[in-house]
């Protein structure tokens, strides 16, 4: 979750707002190209073998704490940073842990699931957009969910944490859960850009979209190559 938004914002002009969502989602299509670049020069280059490796031999646990670590300072760094560098610097520097993150799942499912990686990547692009065009047309705030996703998540990395540590696996309707919470998410994050973030923040708006996006599409194709 996004550091604390102000309570009260300063009303704006319609253009503006305007062009603060045009600016937030062209820097999450920007974001999600990049992602995608990396992964493909990772998996066309043959890098992403010794970068499998790495991540592999790591303590599962190590994994997540860095990821967590390196997640919260991009966030932090996109919200608050003043300048336009760092708030740049913090959104490839997020790209770049979920591309590494995402080479184990891509891996296994080009060898073991094939067609999992589209499918998933579709339902992500049909789900994103539906859940988009709800906080859109309706125009309802959705900022009420933050304390809800919040307590979820938690409870989420605790379930993690014990699989991890007592050696069981979540299952299938665990990701369909995290598939459901990174949808609220989603609407959550939205309904933010629509009425509440700064208008100077459309780089912290298009990082704290694509950390939702990224993890619809992780437990989807989770649950596309468990089915294949």
């Amino acid at each position: 979750m996004q550091p604390e938004l102000a309570q009260a914002q300063p009303r704006y002009a319609a253009g503006a707002r305007s062009r603060f969502i045009m600016n937030t989602y062209l820097h999450l299509f920007g974001a999600v190209m990049l992602f995608v670049l990396i992964e493909f020069a990772l998996f066309q280059s043959g890098l992403f073998a010794p970068v499998l490796s790495a991540v592999a031999g790591l303590p599962w646990m190590a994994v997540l704490g860095i990821f967590m670590v390196g997640s919260w300072l991009a966030t932090r760094a996109a919200h608050t940073a003043t300048s336009m560098t760092a708030q740049y610097l913090a959104l490839g520097v997020y790209v770049g842990m979920w591309s590494l993150l995402f080479v184990i799942p891509l891996a296994y499912a080009m060898m073991y699931a094939p067609g999992a990686i589209s499918s998933a990547a579709q339902v992500t692009v049909f789900g994103f957009a539906g859940l988009t065009a709800v906080a859109f047309t309706t125009r309802k705030d959705f900022s009420f969910l933050g304390a809800i996703l919040k307590w979820i998540a938690v409870c989420a990395m605790l379930l993690i944490g014990a699989g991890l540590i007592f050696g069981f696996e979540l299952g299938t309707f665990f990701s369909v859960g995290m598939v459901a919470f990174a949808g609220a998410a989603i609407l959550y994050d939205t309904s933010n850009v629509i009425h509440h973030y700064p208008e100077d923040r459309y780089v912290g708006a298009a990082l704290q979209l694509f950390a939702s996006v990224a993890m619809m599409f992780w437990y989807l194709l989770q649950i596309f190559s468990s089915r294949d």
